[in-house]
């Protein structure tokens, strides 16, 4: 379940073309309510960028995967972030308040749980990585350590706290795997002894990440409750992921994750799978190549197919590759390239293994489209996650995403603030002040916790009542002693009515 691990057998052809939160500046515009964050490949630097740039507004924060931890705990730049075109985008995403958070990420199981159980290299790892986020004056980073030990555990939630606090006024992002529940996972089947034993302390990552981007994808046959499901029928199941299973994902991990940090991965490539049938019917599965739609399309055309959308949402067609070998004299016009439901296609297959007492091998392609990135979108919103997190944004996606996420994914606008407010008050507007205080650094009601960036209540409390002091105190509006100090009276809410007015 994460971008670098192998599942099956993966060759990934990615050339084909296709806590404590803070605001990261004073001058930083109140985050939206709904928030979209975007990865940007190193190997598609030039054509992510160029993707993007256009786009920029309708996202809240684009990340540059092109970090690499490397042995001795330095970092490889893959993407020379300090050069083109990396620098148009990060300045265009400064002048529209969009964070620019860089990802650090391996797969090396051995190496992080190597770094981080010592105490002196995971330290020195952690001034590192906020050495280079406050000398490079990037908005926070996103560590995305696949693959880890269960007992790195430990130590790596000790790295997140220890990375956050010299973070300080930055942001950290925190990229990990789904959990699927074990009752869906192992269905059927008897779990193995150790199968609660996870590498992840979610409420720890919880707690020091100021989000958590769940990589919702690369499901395949996790779930074998959604595949006994699909069996039964004899259709086809290998999404790349199925909205069915990244909710039971989203509700599990919310247990321990607040669900205002929670980010939704959603995948924008897709897989080739040679698909053996058997008898039953019984289907094996295994994944040839990953592949941006600039490949499925030409192939369907090719083969004369047309895709279909299958149940779970994202597009999907099979067809018999001409150098399948058969039995002599066995015809199988019925699996022939012009077959266009992976339906038609799987029970041809079956009833072939069932005849002959035989197997049949096909191909299934299978991908998400815009459709499919809207419907994410819309779960997402309503199971109330803070919000989506793309991978990847390479100019090899369905370009119709954009049109997608800038008409789904918009915040809704905020009221402005009606009334007057105090200690005591209780209401959305109470929330909405709290966010616009909480877009300055200087005004911020908290660190962390309730009231923090985030975390906003209906609760004017004693810490609002603070950050208002200070709101005042800055623009001048009251100071000590004036009746008004500490409350939201006329003069203070058009100052904070005209802030919210340009974000």
């Amino acid at each position: 379940m994460c971008r670098v691990r192998t599942f099956f057998t993966v060759v990934f052809l990615l050339a084909l073309p296709a806590a404590g939160l803070v605001p990261f500046s004073a001058e930083a515009a109140m985050q939206k309510s709904f928030e979209v964050s975007g990865w940007i490949p190193y190997w598609r630097a030039a054509t992510g960028t160029a993707d993007v740039l256009p786009n920029i507004s309708t996202l809240t924060e684009v990340n540059p995967f092109v970090y690499t931890l490397v042995e001795d705990g330095a970092l490889i730049d893959n993407g020379l972030i300090d050069q083109e075109p990396w620098l148009s985008l990060r300045a265009e995403a400064k002048s529209k308040n969009i964070r620019f958070i860089p990802t650090v990420m391996t797969s090396n199981s051995e190496l992080v749980h190597t770094l981080l159980s010592n105490t002196q290299s995971r330290i020195a790892l952690e001034d590192t990585l906020a050495n280079l986020v406050k000398e490079s004056g990037f908005d926070g980073i996103d560590i995305d350590f696949e693959g880890k030990k269960a007992e790195t555990r430990d130590y790596y939630s000790t790295f997140l706290k220890g990375l956050k606090m010299r973070l300080k006024d930055k942001w950290l992002m925190c990229s990990i795997e789904s959990r699927t529940p074990l009752a869906d996972r192992y269905y059927g089947t008897t779990p193995p002894p150790d199968a609660t034993t996870y590498a992840n302390d979610l409420k720890a990552i919880g707690k020091y990440c100021d989000r958590v981007r769940i990589m919702a994808y690369d499901q395949q046959s996790i779930d074998l409750k959604l595949a006994a499901q699909y069996a039964s029928s004899s259709q086809l199941y290998a999404p790349v992921g199925d909205p069915a299973w990244v909710e039971k994902v989203i509700l599990l991990v919310a247990r321990d994750i607040p669900k205002n940090k929670l980010m939704i991965g959603i995948p924008t490539y897709g897989y080739e799978y040679d698909v053996t049938a058997y008898a039953g019917p019984e289907y094996l599965y295994k994944i040839l190549w990953t592949f941006n739609p600039g490949y499925a399309i030409p192939l369907a055309e090719k083969l004369g197919i047309t895709p279909y959308r299958t149940p779970w949402g994202e597009l999907a067609f099979s067809y018999a590759p001409t150098s399948t070998s058969t039995p002599s004299g066995v015809a199988t016009s019925s699996l022939s390239a012009q077959a266009i439901s992976g339906l038609s296609t799987a029970l041809a297959a079956s009833a072939y293994a069932q005849t002959y007492n035989s197997n049949l091998p096909f191909r299934y392609v299978v991908w998400p489209d815009a459709e499919s990135v809207r419907q994410k979108v819309e779960l997402a919103k309503r199971l109330g996650v803070r919000g989506v997190s793309i991978f990847k944004l390479d100019g090899g996606q369905d370009p119709n995403i954009w049109n997608v996420l800038a008409t789904n994914a918009k915040a809704p606008a905020r009221a402005p603030l009606a009334r007057g407010l105090s200690l005591g008050s209780i209401g959305e507007d109470v929330r909405t002040l709290q966010m616009i205080l909480n877009a300055d650094a200087a005004t911020q009601i908290a660190v962390s916790g309730a009231g923090s960036p985030g975390s906003e209540t209906t609760r004017f409390g004693p810490l609002t009542k603070r950050a208002v002091q200070k709101f005042q105190e800055k623009y001048g509006i009251a100071k000590k002693g004036h009746p008004a100090f500490g409350t939201v009276g006329p003069a203070t809410r058009a100052q904070l009515n005209a802030l919210l007015q340009t974000l």
